[in-house]
């Protein structure tokens, strides 16, 4: 298991760094197609300042998007509990406590989210508690926990914020030579070339890297959550169910799609393949935690 744990992290770190070429690639191409590094310092500062909102905002904004509310003491009783497991399992997973959230959703699903451990929140939606027993929930818990844990909450903001870098070089690029005249739209015609069809393909090339980087990390967690509960048939059961139930999330939406545990489009992600999904095939996912052995 811990192999797995290094390999998943290799790779991450390999799908980023292809993240940055990428956008370094671009400004580089679009740099010379206009002969002026003013591009390049553009896009520096717009990255700076993309991250900096992502960094600070992502939270509050996922948990606006959902429709998380923070837990209340006049919840119910099966929604208070949860506030004792997460404590225990923040306990063992050596993470300070993160603020805890309801999502009023009858599909059974829930996401991490956060710029670091200290500022970390973990929302379960209503159907979650309802619909799985506590050694379930404890590995749904303990699978977002890991999240926090292994950083990936900063790192799925940053791949957001990446994809939306090379998205809008992308659209900049395309604008300015639609608005240019025929001389200067002819002008250096192999590198012009080079540079549209980068514009067209950079931005499907980067969300497919951030859908590969958010499954790997989905793998991680896995990992990880069995190894706080010592317990891998707990959350492969969770996901089991979760997947299994019929309809998808009414508060969810694709922007915030792969930050839950299970895609909250079921039939949307049996029509789409492999390669555009947010999260790996659940029956990976069960047959990788029940083959686990915990040293």
């Amino acid at each position: 298991m811990y192999a797995q744990i290094v390999v998943n992290q290799r790779r991450t770190a390999l799908l980023m760094a292809i993240f940055f070429l990428v956008i370094i690639g671009l400004g580089y191409v679009f740099a010379r197609i206009y002969d002026s590094n003013a591009i390049l310092i553009w896009a520096v500062g717009i990255s700076v300042a993309m991250s900096w909102m992502s960094y600070f905002n992502s939270d509050k904004l996922a948990l606006a998007t959902s429709r998380a509310r923070a837990l209340r003491p006049n919840d119910s009783l099966e929604e208070r509990k949860i506030q004792h497991l997460v404590e225990n399992l923040s306990i063992t997973a050596g993470v300070p406590l993160p603020k805890i959230y309801i999502i009023d959703d009858s599909a059974p699903n829930a996401f991490a989210t956060g710029r670091d451990p200290k500022h970390a929140s973990i929302a379960l939606t209503r159907g979650l508690i309802e619909k799985l027993n506590k050694v379930e929930i404890e590995g749904v818990i303990a699978h977002e926990l890991s999240h926090v844990r292994n950083w990936d909450i900063l790192l799925s903001t940053v791949s957001i914020t990446l994809v939306g870098i090379v998205t809008l070089l992308a659209d900049w690029f395309m604008r300015v030579r639609i608005s240019q005249n025929d001389h200067d739209r002819n002008s250096g015609n192999a590198l012009v070339i080079i540079g549209i069809i980068l514009a067209v393909l950079a931005p499907i090339f980067a969300r497919l890297l951030q859908l590969a980087i958010s499954r790997k990390r989905e793998f991680l967690a896995d990992a990880s959550g069995a190894m706080l509960t010592r317990y891998p048939e707990g959350l492969a059961s969770a996901l089991e169910k979760i997947a299994a139930y019929p309809t998808g999330m009414r508060v969810a939406n694709r922007a915030t799609a792969h930050l839950f545990i299970a895609n909250p489009f079921p039939k949307l992600a049996n029509k789409i393949s492999y390669l555009y999904s947010t999260h790996p095939p659940v029956e990976e996912r069960v047959r990788f935690l029940r083959e686990m052995t915990l040293g």
